[in-house]
């Protein structure tokens, strides 16, 4: 089932939640709506499963439009973050209820409603919890009942609103991965919203960076974690350093060096800012050739990384460097050391990229 969003808008009272939004998701895909609260996910997301009335645009389902649609016209999975479900049920009832109360005509047969109902529990690992009640499970079981629930009467679209938020990071790793592989299974298309940007990176086809009621940026995992589109996509998908400068014939000039920014090649400005990851900073004892002096101020040990928080001799800021503990225990670097920094990759914008 395919899913068209065109021109999409929605305003609660003064306040502009969503602004012409227009989206495509291809039948089997699984689309993460991914960014800060208040970014207008999942205002979207309800506008989707019919819970909401777009003030403007429509919606379309395999090219039907279905903008008026109730939300029960629409056959959608909906699954929310705090699970929904009902507690005077079992495991067993709660999965069952949607195909116990569709109409006479379409019901299907007790038995077949017990195939069914068996067949996702032991999908979704819970065949021994048929007779529990939602109060004697984990956070992680009760998702999984509410997920099994959503899939019982065939949605041809699942929607999820951060499924995940209400859980342990443990579990939340566990369960995303989950979902992953019972997507593939079913290739129903699928949206969900979060604002964890490692569960977006880890689970979907696709994701679709929201910011203030826009769209920033669609793209693959990969296209909008490595080319990011707009300061705020880049930021907002991990930690950032930051080095001013101005900008001239693709050049940075940062202090007393410069580094190569080739996209620029024919714009100068006299503003420019420099992006960089932890991972992407460069740490030596010797000076080296287009390096800051830096003062390193904490070293945190965490797995197999190693988080340096260093501050800049000539402005005094605060920058991020993560080491592999293989280069850390060569170089052995030591809390109150100075050494020279130096952005190994830089990604550069000037004051017109900020307004887009």
């Amino acid at each position: 089932m395919s899913i068209k969003i065109k021109h999409v808008s929605k305003s609660f009272g003064s306040f502009r939640a969503l602004s012409n939004i227009n989206l495509s998701v291809q039948t089997g895909e699984l689309i993460a709506l991914l960014g800060p609260s208040g970014s207008g996910k999942t205002s979207l997301l309800r506008i989707i499963a019919g819970l909401e009335a777009a003030d403007e645009g429509s919606i379309l389902f395999e090219d039907e439009d279905i903008t008026y649609k109730n939300a029960k016209e629409r056959k959608v999975g909906f699954v929310f973050q705090h699970y929904a479900l009902f507690r005077h049920m079992t495991v067993f009832e709660n999965v069952a209820y949607g195909l116990k109360v569709r109409p006479r005509k379409v019901r299907p047969t007790k038995e077949e409603i017990e195939e069914k109902v068996n067949h996702l529990l032991e999908l979704v690992k819970l065949s021994a919890f048929a007779k529990r009640y939602p109060s004697q499970l984990s956070g992680g079981q009760r998702q999984r009942v509410a997920l099994a629930r959503a899939l019982a009467v065939q949605p041809k679209v699942l929607l999820l609103d951060e499924p995940f938020g209400a859980l342990d990071a443990k579990v939340r790793k566990e369960l995303r991965r989950w979902l992953r592989r019972l997507h593939d299974d079913f290739h129903i298309t699928s949206i969900f919203v979060t604002h964890d940007q490692e569960e977006a990176l880890d689970v979907a086809d696709r994701i679709v960076v929201m910011n203030e009621g826009r769209i920033e940026q669609i793209g693959s995992p990969e296209e909008v974690y490595e080319n990011p589109m707009s300061p705020f996509v880049y930021d907002f998908l991990g930690n950032v350093n930051i080095f001013k400068g101005r900008l001239h014939k693709g050049k940075m000039h940062i202090g007393n060096f410069e580094l190569d920014a080739k996209e620029y090649a024919s714009v100068s400005s006299e503003e420019a800012i420099g992006y960089v990851r932890p991972y992407q900073i460069q740490i030596e004892r010797e000076i080296i050739k287009d390096s800051v002096p830096a003062h390193i101020r904490n070293i945190h040990i965490i797995g197999p990384l190693i988080q340096l928080e260093l501050t800049r001799e000539d402005t005094g800021e605060i920058l991020e460097a993560e080491l592999t503990k293989e280069y850390y225990q060569s170089q052995l670097f030591q809390i109150g050391e100075n050494v020279y920094v130096k952005p190994k990759q830089l990604k550069v914008y000037i004051p017109e990229d900020f307004s887009i």
